[in-house]
């Protein structure tokens, strides 16, 4: 173990597991009440294309793909508000073709952008560096601190719009917040577990944590510590296992998840 901790980079990867562990935990549970894990998997593939743009223009890759996450979850928000269509079918129109937007672009050069795509597609945590590290950690203090600051509004938000509508509640401001912050924590999150398996590291621990509490307050707390058990349990496993990191933390989490369903009955 102590050699397990004694790489900069592993130490590195720990912190960005916890960090965006316990961000996509307290996330996860407004999105499992407000049943938004397909915009988290629309969002996740739509990333994609930002990804693109940016390699393809010379920007930063995830600060284009945040960028672009964002403009395409307003787009789906506000499509669907307006009544238009409804958000599953939004969703199946815009995010493929966000995504095949980005297979396009990278495809345009593909020996130049191939290794950074699987990177991006299936996680490179052991790949973060002191500057990403920080960026996470702004992103995250921010993430939490909106979370925390709105939870009640969140939460009322989740368990019955039409309500927090007649209460006076701003609730297309607040959904468009939650948008935003649901891209921007995807976007990070593609370091730790990649565009394929991110909208499940937001969604289990949520999901996991609804089986054994009570109140949504516990749901989030529990939703936390299984975030960050998963996050650095799973790569404790792949440490030792020499399996892909991103793979690990998922199908730890989603072992969690079937023994508090098993457990339950």
């Amino acid at each position: 173990m102590m050699e397990f901790l004694s790489y900069g980079f592993i130490q590195r990867a720990l912190l960005t597991g916890f960090l965006l562990g316990a961000t996509c935990a307290v996330l996860g549970v407004f999105v499992v009440l407000r049943r938004m894990a397909f915009i988290g998997v629309g969002i996740s593939h739509a990333a994609l294309g930002g990804v693109a743009i940016g390699l393809v223009l010379g920007f930063s890759p995830l600060a284009a793909a945040a960028l672009f996450s964002v403009l395409v979850a307003w787009v789906i928000g506000w499509i669907t508000r307006k009544g238009e269509v409804s958000e599953d079918t939004a969703i199946g129109v815009f995010f493929p073709t966000a995504m095949a937007l980005g297979v396009a672009l990278i495809s345009l050069n593909p020996q130049t952008y191939r290794q950074d795509l699987l990177g991006y597609l299936f996680g490179n945590i052991l790949s973060v560096g002191t500057a990403d590290l920080w960026g996470l950690l702004v992103l995250s203090g921010l993430s939490l601190g909106v979370l925390t600051l709105l939870f009640k509004e969140f939460l009322f938000l989740g368990a019955d719009e039409e309500a927090a509508k007649a209460a006076g509640l701003p609730t297309g401001l607040l959904n468009y917040l939650l948008l935003s912050i649901m891209a921007i924590t995807i976007v990070a999150a593609m370091k730790l577990v990649g565009i394929v398996l991110v909208s499940a590291f937001l969604v289990i621990p949520a999901a996991t944590a609804r089986q054994l509490a009570n109140t949504f307050r516990m749901m989030t707390i529990i939703s936390v510590i299984l975030g960050i058990i998963g996050a650095t349990g799973g790569l404790l496993i792949s440490y030792y296992l020499d399996v892909p990191a991103g793979a690990a933390i998922i199908l730890l989490q989603a072992g969690m998840f079937f023994a508090t369903v098993v457990g339950r009955r």
